[in-house]
């Protein structure tokens, strides 16, 4: 019997040709399209930015080749800037894609952070490159909304009531160790050993910094409560204006607004933008941010993003609708969200744009033996009413049916796929950026699989 022959292979072969890193991928691969996209954008103001009187200096990383790299790693699952580092060493289509450089994770936090700004333009970029690719049309947008932690610790906020008592303790105990250093510093140098009488005790130092903490978070909550009063005062103010005019009495209110927090009301001491927000999966509470998308149904791409701490949708569907108008330049012809963006606010706005609502107004399973009244409507009939009639036309179900498997897909392949469940930058503006982020490098992910 004969031994049988094997491929021959050398780990010591050199390449008789200079190879290209192109060949490696096969075509029609992500990083093939995501380094063709980021070619085609406008970064003339990101280049601008390195600019100096002198042009002194090392020189940077190429703002395109940073951007490629980025983008791939978030639209793959790579969002850590050392494990994006890493890949450009260890990972073929990075090392494509940063053209043989290998960044650090510091200039990745530095490039990030220098361009944090820019993410939201760059996210239009990608919208506006997927309407010339016919991949959004705007005929039918779909809105939803989503909890992503945040890079803070339910733990480390407290509520109001602690914070006072909190605040009164730690001055007795300053004031009792200031008593005690004073006591120390008229002794004996022996008396109070290494401590020289001129730097703070460790306890104080502690004690003062905790307590400046507690007194700015403090401060922020009264603020905030104050703002919330003189809002509800002035509605109130316009309620009754309108009331008058209508020849109706006043509405009578029991209390004044409170300008004070109340007792439970929280705040974080790392991220003091988040809030404590009921997670939908779990059905836990977390410190979060409230994140929704408008998502097209042609290809389902996301043409609109924004992120904030209201753990509430009701307040989210006409700043999305108007972040829509703000990226694309056009009013999507219809738009659909769920139940919680049901509100009279919403519909008689919406009802102003040239853009048809679809909004659920109640439990989505609507029975389809159940029929449409017929006749008009009563002249008293609120927005709610009117909408709740639209949904129960035919027409109206067979819209509002489409809802789910526009949208919601979208979170799936961002939690799910990508594995992005926690934000990693602090501040809403921050988290804002790199949700904007995320959505481009999903679009080009969705993209590329169409194209």
């Amino acid at each position: 019997m004969s031994d049988r022959k094997f491929i021959s292979y050398s780990q010591d072969q050199d390449f008789l040709l200079p190879p290209s890193l192109r060949d490696w991928l096969p075509e029609g691969h992500l990083a093939h399209f995501v380094s063709d996209s980021v070619d085609s954008f406008d970064l003339s103001e990101w280049e601008a930015s390195y600019a100096s009187k002198t042009g002194a200096g090392a020189p940077p990383f190429p703002p395109q080749m940073m951007l490629k790299v980025m983008l791939y790693g978030y639209a793959v699952g790579v969002f850590s800037s050392r494990k994006l580092a890493t890949r450009c060493v260890e990972d073929v289509a990075f090392r494509y894609l940063a053209g043989q450089l290998r960044p650090d994770f510091r200039s990745i936090l530095k490039f990030r952070k220098r361009h944090l700004k820019r993410f939201q333009s760059l996210f239009v970029q990608v919208v506006e490159l997927a309407r010339e690719s016919g991949m959004v049309k705007l005929g039918r947008v779909a809105i939803d909304g989503s909890k992503f932690k945040a890079n803070a610790s339910k733990h480390k906020a407290m509520s109001y009531s602690h914070m006072c008592a909190q605040e009164k303790k730690l001055q007795e105990e300053i004031a009792a160790i200031l008593e005690q250093v004073e006591a120390v510093d008229a002794a004996e140098d022996e008396e109070f050993g290494d401590y020289d009488g001129y730097s703070l005790p460790d306890a104080l130092a502690h004690r003062q910094k905790r307590l400046a903490t507690i007194q700015a978070a403090k401060a922020r909550l009264e603020e905030r409560a104050r703002e919330r009063a003189r809002q509800e005062s002035e509605r109130r103010e316009e309620e009754a204006a309108e009331r008058e005019s209508k020849g109706e009495k006043p509405r009578k209110y029991r209390k004044d607004p409170d300008p004070m927090p109340k007792a439970k009301e929280q705040e974080n001491f790392t991220d003091p933008d988040s809030r404590i927000m009921k997670d939908g999966a779990s059905k836990g509470f977390i410190q979060a941010y409230n994140a929704q998308i408008a998502v097209d149904d042609t290809a389902q791409i996301v043409v609109a993003t924004t992120l904030n701490n209201q753990a509430s949708d009701s307040r989210q569907l006409l700043p999305v609708i108007e972040a829509v108008y703000k990226n694309t330049g056009t009013h999507p012809e219809a738009v659909l969200a769920d139940a919680g963006y049901k509100s009279e606010e919403n519909f008689e706005t919406l009802a102003t744009l040239p853009t048809d609502g679809y909004i659920a107004c109640g439990r989505e399973a609507y029975d389809p033996r159940e029929q449409c009244p017929r006749g008009p409507l009563p002249r008293n009939a609120t927005h709610v009413d009117r909408m709740e009639r639209k949904l129960k036309t035919k027409k109206g179900r067979k819209t509002y049916k489409k809802r789910k498997h526009i949208v919601e897909p979208v979170f799936g392949w961002i939690k799910q796929v990508l594995g992005f469940r926690q934000l990693s930058l602090r501040g809403e503006e921050n988290a804002q950026a790199e949700f904007e982020f995320i959505c481009a490098a999903l679009n080009l992910r969705r993209m590329a699989t169409i194209t």
